[in-house]
């Protein structure tokens, strides 16, 4: 058998890299805040939301991302309805980011860093959930307070 030179075999190794940009990691954290109830991001510039503007960062969401290590940071100021327990709120905002960000990109959450900066007022209550339904009367049923 003749000896065959491997050199020539040799295939370099292949690199492989992924590049996530900060705004996609924002939009991942904003439809986890938009899947929780009782938590709102803090609201956009009022001239951008106007003319209709895509701003490249979303107000309030802060990404820092540490590609040699493949894990981000991640800062999000909300507000909350009031009423709603601010410790398992956040608790709750951290969980749902971690779990998304690592699903979906694969990548290592370092940290989640929630910064309640608002409360919010409760959603009002309609009639017909205040009381049941046997206690309202139709208007129109009753004339006992009309005039003859």
């Amino acid at each position: 058998m003749e000896n065959i030179d491997t050199k020539e075999f040799e295939v370099p190794e292949t690199i492989f890299s992924r590049d996530i940009e900060t705004r996609v990691i924002q939009v991942i954290i904003v439809q986890c805040l938009e899947k929780l109830e009782g938590v709102s991001l803090i609201g956009g510039n009022l001239i951008d939301t106007l003319f209709g503007r895509e701003v490249e960062k979303v107000k309030g969401i802060f990404v820092e991302q540490d590609s040699k290590n493949h894990m981000v940071k991640v800062k999000v100021e909300i507000q909350v309805v009031y009423g709603v327990s601010i410790p398992e709120k956040s608790e709750q905002v951290q969980n749902k980011v971690v779990e998304e960000i690592t699903r979906l990109t694969g990548l290592h959450v370092a940290s989640v860093h929630v910064v309640v900066k608002g409360l919010t007022p409760p959603k009002p209550v309609k009639e017909e959930e205040m009381y049941p339904a046997s206690l309202l009367v139709d208007e129109e049923e009753t004339d006992e307070f009309t005039r003859a």
